[in-house]
């Protein structure tokens, strides 16, 4: 099959996927339910990908399985973890309250399709990665990568470890953490989504997939930009005083030591 009947399939299947959790939603009046799937939404894109692609260098594709399924899964999970009988997220209740009646229809376009197709974009550097290559063994770029998605692993899934164990204390009601891999970077899960995506673009690299750093990029803006950094610190800004001292002495993004404040 060729590299663009395989994609064009993977999308059917992303638009299958998106609509069935659309109709649940409907059930469950909860359109925030979305964001559980997002992590295995990529698992089932890699899935389609991987078993399309049996001329693809089997190390690489075994490779991609393992942890793509691990990243996906891992954060799936511990959305449904967090979020589990709580009510539906307040940027959705917004948007229902706006739309009223229209909700049903709009949402399926506002918000599953949407996520649905950037889901099939930033997915795009697992196909070459999947389909090229026929050698054995691992080259220096797909170590290089494995390599920096461990970095990536690491600080997404002990930021939302250490946040949990942080949130459960009642103690720390409105207080700001601030150790950890939360004393390097005032986003550690965030910074480490983006650093797993660059991980599966190096690897796509070195199957010839150079062109997919799209992907990416598109990945860390909206994290920086979008749905991450940006949406997340307005409001925390607003609710935690002692967050601007922690601006002050702490990288928004990329780990790096904490800053002496003078004075």
């Amino acid at each position: 099959m060729d590299f663009l009947s395989i994609y064009l399939i993977t999308g059917e299947v992303i638009l299958l996927y998106m609509v069935i959790i659309w109709k649940v939603s409907l059930a469950l009046k909860n359109s925030s339910i979305v964001d559980i799937f997002w992590g295995a939404g990529f698992v089932v894109s890699n899935l389609v990908y991987h078993f399309l692609t049996p001329d693809g260098a089997p190390s690489r594709k075994f490779l991609l399985l393992v942890i793509v399924t691990i990243w996906g899964l891992r954060l799936s999970f511990y959305i449904l973890w967090r979020n589990w009988a709580k009510p539906e997220d307040f940027r959705y209740q917004v948007w229902r309250k706006e739309a009223g009646d229209a909700w049903r229809w709009r949402s399926l376009f506002k918000v599953f399709i949407l996520q649905g197709l950037l889901m099939w974009i930033i997915s795009t550097p697992l196909l070459p990665a999947n389909y090229s290559g026929a050698q054995e063994g691992f080259t220096v770029l797909d170590i290089l990568g494995l390599i920096i998605w461990l970095i990536g692993f690491f600080f997404e899934s002990a930021g939302d470890l250490q946040l949990t164990k942080f949130k459960t204390d009642p103690a720390n009601k409105g207080k700001v953490l601030n150790q950890g891999v939360w004393r390097y970077t005032r986003h550690p899960n965030y910074f480490g989504d983006a650093a797993q995506w660059w991980g599966y673009y190096i690897i796509s690299l070195s199957a010839g997939g150079w062109w997919t750093i799209y992907s990416p990029i598109l990945m860390t803006i909206l994290l920086l930009r979008v749905s991450g950094v940006a949406l997340l610190e307005k409001n925390l800004v607003q609710t935690k005083p002692q967050y601007q001292e922690y601006i002050r002495t702490t990288s928004a993004f990329f780990p790096l030591p904490p800053r002496k404040v003078k004075g």
